[in-house]
């Protein structure tokens, strides 16, 4: 029996060694097969270049063929800001080379509107917007919204998506917040990267945008961003950095403004130095749209690959360039590497026929679950959530009739089909709503749209100029302006005792929408919609019934002012086109609430820490942003300065609850790496997620720190009660380390490091310690980007 035994082990243990051989021969010929394709793609873009004339290789870097010969390369434009979008052209037939397909949207393809009466629109899917998502804390979630994105960017025709935006959420009032994610750059940089690997997945290119310290929108286009080296690694270039290392992007757009005292895309430091060099980075880099005021020279010189939308003075600029000998051909050539990589891996240029027809029905279940996953509840009295019994609701607010299911400009959708206000997602929910209440509202919209006249909003003389404005009334390109910009109905209580002896429960919906070229983040509750609040409340709470508010904003709102008043609040974002039956969704229970702030909610804006020097100097059209709060960004700022909030970072409420145990480190002791475990039970009634933070507070013996930084995170599959996860986290050097100007290098500081598991910034449930025995160096960096003035930044410690 043993040599029957001992021939049978021998045999397993051959073939085990066979089948690794096998395993490791596959990885081989897939490396090879790799390596091979990349030499060959390699050949072809130097063969291209080659082939190219000089005027080819300028009429290509300038507008990506915009002036080669018999080529009409058109985008949209608005009156107040350029709408890229344009499908593919063959620019120089010989060598088979076609223009780059591309389209702005950071929540969906943003192309035009169907036309009137249209009947064979290609439509398109409004997906919640930037900061929804990242309200979900979830990257596997939003790698599935990208993958539905990207297969509508490839089946219409594109080749690359000018998306994820992930400018951080410095200041509140910023008109693009809508576009960013978040004011914590790992949260920003984790789902940025899980948005580009699900857009790439389709092979279409994803863009990083704006690149760098693009933070506000006032004299956009020119101001200087003041910036130190320590609050740009830590802060502003990390998420970009994580993006970056993590997905791959095919391409990253330079911003339009100065970073110490240089225009982005002539800073050969950034783009060379610290993207290529230090985080490897393989794609292209395009400037902003109608950058005309830039040098063209500097641009080519500094790396850049496709001077966007192009002009003709930047086309003579370059071709002069190369005649007096300040630019040399072999310039424009190892930039145009770049150019043709992108172009040969497009589908475009591979000759795939899109169908024009994605799934869009599935893409919109994909759309309201991420926008259900991303909606946090701030508030929920006496229970008062979730509504058990179909009831007759009164629904005050004209946001409840007109979703804001994004903001506007180029980050805007203009191409779905239809939004789902809350009032239809009660109605398709089994509720009744008040007719007479919704005849009423939705008149008020329709005089609102046919008066067209100037939201007050925009009713002044700068943005009459830049909307080209000439009398009373809104130009075409308001369409989804007008209804949100303008005033809300005033509701008398007469009115009111009305509609509440007709009805079990309000629902009110306040909204503001917000857009690139304006600092209109942060608009306050006007007086006739804190009267709105008041009065609702007032009257139903007498009654002994309850009262909803939505919020249908685009980010960060003030609160203090009314939160008292009703019995639950829930914060739904702009949530794309399914935003009423998401909310909807939450209000049933048939989604248990998940999501988490991104961003702290201030008791109000004094309290913002960049509050004081937003958006510069001169305030109403600055030439300098100074960055003065340093690394004090959110709730870095606040936990470390004891600052409160009305809502802290990282909060949002559920319909259950959970507890957190067993918080175990794999050591005392750092050495190269940390494994951190804790368990998370349910202890509620009905099934739920819940997202936890690791936070880790440094010491701070030598260099100044915040209290506490968020270093990772991670959400629980769906649990039933009474059932527990365990989930794993892992620390590297990197996440111990702080900036060092001085010998710009990472360094961690030798002490003792204390990991807190949290459900927000404020709610530490469970903490642990290690050790580093000895300060460590984790990485040496290049010296650049010093800031090209004297600022005294913020300081836990200044007197």
């Amino acid at each position: 029996m043993n040599w029957i035994k001992y021939f049978i082990m021998k045999l397993l243990k051959n073939l085990l060694i066979g089948g690794l051989f096998l395993i490791a021969a596959q990885i081989l010929m897939q490396a090879c097969s790799s390596n091979q394709q990349a030499e060959s793609d390699k050949e072809k873009i130097e063969t291209l270049i080659a082939s190219m004339t000089l005027d080819e290789k300028i009429g290509m870097i300038v507008g990506d063929g915009k002036f080669l010969p018999a080529v009409d390369l058109t985008a949209e434009e608005n009156a107040d800001v350029f709408i890229a979008n344009r499908n593919s052209k063959l620019l120089i037939p010989r060598l088979s080379i076609r223009s780059t397909a591309l389209t702005d949207g950071p929540a969906g393809i943003n192309k035009g509107p169907a036309p009137e009466g249209a009947t064979e629109y290609t439509y398109t899917t409004a997906f919640p917007t930037s900061t929804c998502l990242a309200a979900t804390w979830n990257t596997g979630l939003v790698e599935n919204v990208g993958k539905a994105f990207g297969n509508e960017v490839l089946e219409y025709d594109y080749d690359l998506i000018l998306t994820p935006a992930l400018n951080l959420h410095r200041n509140p009032k910023c008109g693009r917040n809508f576009e960013y994610y978040s004011e914590d750059p790992l949260l920003t940089g984790k789902l940025s990267a899980s948005m580009v690997n699900g857009l790439q997945s389709n092979g279409i290119g994803a863009t990083l945008k704006h690149f760098l310290a693009n933070n506000q929108e006032t004299n956009r286009r020119k101001y200087n961003a003041v910036v130190s080296q320590r609050a740009l690694r830590e802060i502003y270039l990390r998420g970009f950095e994580i993006a970056v290392k993590e997905s791959k992007p095919k391409a990253i757009m330079t911003a339009y403004n100065k970073l110490n005292g240089f225009y982005t895309p002539e800073i050969p430091e950034l783009l060379q130095d610290i993207v290529r060099e230090e985080w490897g980075f393989e794609g292209l880099y395009m400037t902003d749209f109608d950058m005309y005021y830039g040098d063209a020279v500097a641009q080519v010189r500094a790396g850049i690959n496709m001077i966007m939308g192009g002009s003709r003075d930047e086309y003579n600029e370059l071709k002069a360039a190369l005649k007096n000998k300040t630019l040399d051909e072999s310039t424009l050539d190892e930039n145009l590497v770049y150019n043709m990589k992108l172009k040969l891996s497009s589908p475009s240029m591979k000759a795939y026929v899109p169908s024009l027809k994605p799934d869009l029905e599935a893409h919109a279940k994909i759309a309201r679950e991420a926008a259900g996953e991303g909606m946090v509840l701030l508030k929920n009295e006496n229970n008062t959530l979730p509504l058990h019994k179909k009831e007759t609701l009164a629904v005050f607010g004209k946001i409840s009739y007109y979703l804001i299911a994004v903001g506007t400009g180029s980050g805007g959708v203009r191409s779905n089909k239809y939004a789902i206000s809350v009032n239809e997602g009660l109605k398709s929910a089994g509720f009744k709503v008040l007719k007479e209440m919704e005849n009423n509202y939705t008149g008020f919209i329709e005089k609102t749209k046919r008066e067209n006249l100037v939201p007050p909003y925009f009713d002044n003389p700068k943005m009459r100029a830049d909307n080209g404005i000439k009398d009373d009334q809104a130009p075409p390109h308001f369409k989804k302006r007008l209804v949100a910009f303008s005033k809300e109905q005033a509701i008398s209580r007469v009115d009111i005792d009305k509609y509440e002896s007709k009805s079990d429960l309000a629902v009110i919906t306040l909204g503001r929408s917000g857009g690139e070229n304006y600092e209109n983040g942060y608009l306050p509750i006007t007086q006739i919609e804190l009267n709105l609040v008041r009065d609702v409340c007032d009257v139903y709470h007498a009654a002994g019934k309850k009262v909803i508010v939505v919020l249908n904003v685009g980010g960060v709102w003030e609160t203090a002012s009314w939160r008292d008043y009703p019995d639950a609040i829930l914060m739904a974002w702009q949530p794309g086109q399914e935003g009423g039956h998401a909310v909807v969704d939450i209000l049933t229970g048939a989604v248990n609430p998940s999501g988490k702030l991104p961003d702290s909610f201030p008791l109000e804006y004094e309290t913002v820490p960049s509050a004081s020097t937003f958006p510069g100097e001169p305030a109403e059209n600055p030439t300098n942003s100074f960055y003065k709060e340093g690394i004090y960004v959110g709730y870095r700022y606040y936990d470390s300065f004891d600052v409160p909030t009305a809502y802290e970072f990282g909060y949002g409420m559920s319909y259950t609850s959970f507890e957190y145990s067993d918080l175990e480190l794999s050591s005392n002791s750092f050495s190269s790496k940390m494994q951190v475990t804790v368990v998370v039970k349910n202890t509620g009634d009905v099934a739920g997620k819940e997202i936890v933070q690791l936070y880790l507070a440094a010491p701070s013996t030598v260099i100044e720190k915040p209290v506490q930084e968020l270093k990772g995170f991670a959400k629980t599959e769906m649990l039933q009660p009474g059932e527990s996860q365990q989930l794993s986290f892992e620390l590297n050097a990197h996440a111990l380390a702080s900036f060092w100007s001085g010998i710009s290098a990472w360094k961690a500081d030798k002490g003792d490091y204390e990991v807190r598991m949290a459900a927000s910034s404020k709610d530490i449930r469970l903490k642990a310690s290690f050790n580093l025995p000895n300060d460590i160096i984790i990485e040496e960096v290049h010296d650049v980007l010093y800031p090209n003035f004297v600022m005294e930044e913020m300081s836990r410690f200044s007197k």
